[in-house]
């Protein structure tokens, strides 16, 4: 039964046709499959991020075929996406890839236009301000105009950061950034003693987004620092772990000592 299915919506057209074709299936009304019917975009858009977050991931392992898989599962999302406006009548997958590529070609004018060759920064510049020009078509008004909100909290720091710079709200170099850091520090530290929650919540804030500034003045990206970060930590702690289970014992029945060793024993074998 599988089996003629599959060859009734695979065909000789081009594979995205096919997998334009698989998606209107789970999504016919009569006999596409019940939890595909019941989606929306809302429903939807988490797995839509967790899977870029996969093709990162791939990425990073230096694995091909984990890489393709990914990509594949981060274009269903967008073939998902693109049908059920197309349900609702508001555009379709060919639309959604016509206005990239028109939107590509616009914004390469030294490309595919008659505009002299450019250098990265100069295209870098250039796109910034052919994206500035379009927000303003949009009645986006503003420097910070078009930041998405939905951005993880640290991008969005660096991102907002960025935009302000280029008018020149910027501190002159990483140290004055460091000396900003200190002083949110001290901030922080005077609302320890009442711990009013909601006035720690601002300071820590505080300090998160100087240290997104920092990572931006450093020529870094602060998501991928603290994702870096994030990996560090679950190899040490591994490490950790392995130790003690050699000692019949668990993290649970170590001391903060023992284990502070372990930690820095797998600082110091580079782990």
């Amino acid at each position: 039964m599988f089996l003629g299915i599959y060859i009734q919506v695979m065909s000789t057209e081009p594979p995205i046709l096919d997998l334009i074709n698989v998606m209107a299936a789970l999504r016919d009304p009569a006999t596409g499959c019940p939890w595909d019917r019941a989606q929306d975009f809302a429903s939807i858009a988490p797995y839509t991020i967790e899977e870029a977050y996969e093709v990162r991931a791939a990425i990073e392992a230096g694995d091909p075929a984990a890489l393709r898989d990914e990509l594949g599962d981060l274009l269903f999302q967008v073939v998902y996406h693109a049908r059920l406006a197309q349900e609702r009548g508001w555009f379709s997958f060919d639309d959604v890839a016509r206005s990239i590529t028109e939107k590509m070609i616009r914004r390469h004018p030294h490309v595919f236009g008659a505009a002299e060759p450019r250098t990265e920064a100069a295209q870098t510049s250039a796109w910034e301000a052919q994206k500035a020009a379009e927000r303003l078509t949009r009645a986006e008004s503003g420097v910070l105009a078009g930041v998405a909100d939905a951005l993880p909290a640290l991008q969005r720091a660096q991102k907002l950061t960025a935009r302000a710079a280029r008018v020149k709200f910027d501190w002159p170099d990483a140290e004055a950034v460091l000396d900003k850091l200190d002083e949110e520090t001290a901030e922080l530290r005077a609302e320890l003693p009442e711990m009013d929650q909601a006035r720690v919540r601002d300071e820590l804030g505080d300090m998160l987004f100087v240290l997104a500034n920092l990572a931006r003045k450093l020529g870094q990206d602060a998501e991928t620092c603290l994702h870096g970060a994030n990996r560090k930590f679950i190899r040490r702690f591994g490490a950790i772990e392995a130790a003690l289970a050699a000692r019949g014992k668990t993290p649970a029945q170590s001391s903060l000592d023992e284990m502070d060793a372990l930690w820095n024993a797998a600082k110091r074998e580079g782990l």
